[in-house]
């Protein structure tokens, strides 16, 4: 069992600021020796009232059986600011910089923000103060939202690309895969042809240039996948139960310190079908019955992995709206959400009653890892720290 808390937090600061974080490379920084974290972003906007409070919870599993292993936080806000949206690469940014508005707007995807974060991710900390390998600082991504997988890093003069997570989702197994099939050189002229006009379209995704770059860990993985699933993407999961599938496989074979699951099928019920977004939520507390259940089963998790469970946003609350249940009109409701954290450390059957910042997620997993969150605007919720 791993002893975390404020002892081991002060302990690990001291270590890192001793340190001086040397060489400002991965390589050159300390072993880690700490819990490992895992983040699900309970996302595609998850207000309280399916999850938390209400005559029904939607995630029974969570509230029920997860919230006796750690500590409930109901009073989760996003801050009602100038320039502060309730949406999903916002919120993510939220949760991974512990600062609103801590990114730029680089350009648009369809009606998607582009965005590039200016302040440090959870990701960049870890991999400065301590020597963790690009795979096992891990991002696992839903395929409708690309422009989600280059949050891993920002542009802060001491960070940056160097030390950004991995990526793992459909979208960079697809760029693997049709690069495969460029370089074997064996499938017929038209399916080379086909693949050679996918990867370009891909390509032009990418708008940070990263996503070509994966390490040999990754393409491994996906070498693996490939061989079971196939290139036809008509025997893999899908949606929500894809990232589950690839988060689990990910605790297996890379063996990640810091994971971030981004769930994203709640965001179905823009087109209106309120049982999208229920169903949604079930898929999701499903999904992270499979992960605790994995990582319960794994030696090199079980007993040393924390899990932060946080949405990226809330939902409106107006039913007389023509769509219900969206998420970009600034209304309370989009601004109300929750967290659950659970692991060694953590105070267990406990409910913070009391209004607690988004932000605060960031330098609270810091608090936990050892590392200290410079630009975090949240403060470590010590009291659920044991």
């Amino acid at each position: 069992m791993v002893e975390i808390g404020r002892r081991a937090f002060n302990q690990g600061l001291t270590g890192v600021l001793a340190a001086g974080m040397i060489g400002g490379r991965a390589g050159t920084a300390r072993a880690y020796t700490g819990p490992n974290v895992i983040i699900v972003r309970f996302g595609g906007g998850v207000r309280r009232g399916e999850t938390i409070v209400g005559k029904k919870s939607y995630a029974p599993y969570m509230l029920n059986v997860l919230g006796k292993r750690g500590t409930l936080i109901p009073n989760l806000t996003i801050a009602q600011l100038d320039g502060v949206d309730t949406s999903h690469a916002e919120g993510t940014l939220n949760i991974l910089t512990g600062r609103y508005r801590g990114y730029a707007k680089v350009g648009t995807q369809g009606l998607a923000p582009l965005l590039e974060p200016s302040a440090p991710t959870l990701f960049e900390y870890l991999r400065k103060a301590f020597d963790i390998p690009a795979h096992q600082a891990l991002l696992v991504n839903g395929e409708d939202r690309p422009q989600e997988e280059y949050l891993t890093y920002g542009g802060h003069a001491h960070y940056g690309v160097s030390f950004r997570s991995e990526v793992i989702g459909l979208f960079r197994f697809k760029m693997h895969k049709f690069a495969r099939i460029l370089a074997e050189k064996t499938a017929p002229e038209d399916v080379l042809a086909d693949a050679k006009k996918q990867l370009k379209e891909l390509k032009a995704q990418d708008y940070r240039g990263t996503a070509g770059t994966s390490s040999a860990p990754i393409e491994r993985f996906w070498d693996r996948w490939r061989q079971q699933y196939g290139d036809s993407g008509l025997k893999n999961p899908r949606g929500d139960r894809l990232l589950t599938e690839l988060a689990v496989r990910a605790v297996r074979e890379l063996k990640p310190r810091l994971m971030m699951i981004n769930y994203q099928d709640p965001d179905y019920v823009h087109w209106g079908n309120a049982s999208h977004y229920t169903r949604a939520i079930g898929i999701i507390d499903q999904g992270l019955k499979r992960l605790v259940d994995t990582v319960d089963l794994d030696p090199a998790y079980r007993g040393r992995t924390v899990f932060v469970v946080v949405p990226d946003c809330g939902r409106d609350a107006n039913a007389l709206m023509s769509v219900p249940f969206q998420h970009h009109f600034n209304t309370r409701s989009s601004h109300e959400i929750f967290a659950l954290m659970f692991g060694p450390g953590i105070a267990q059957g406990k409910v913070l009653d009391k209004p607690v910042d988004q932000t605060s997620i960031a330098a609270t997993v810091g608090a936990v890892m050892g590392f200290k969150t410079d630009g975090a605007e949240g403060r470590v919720l010590s009291e659920i720290l044991t």
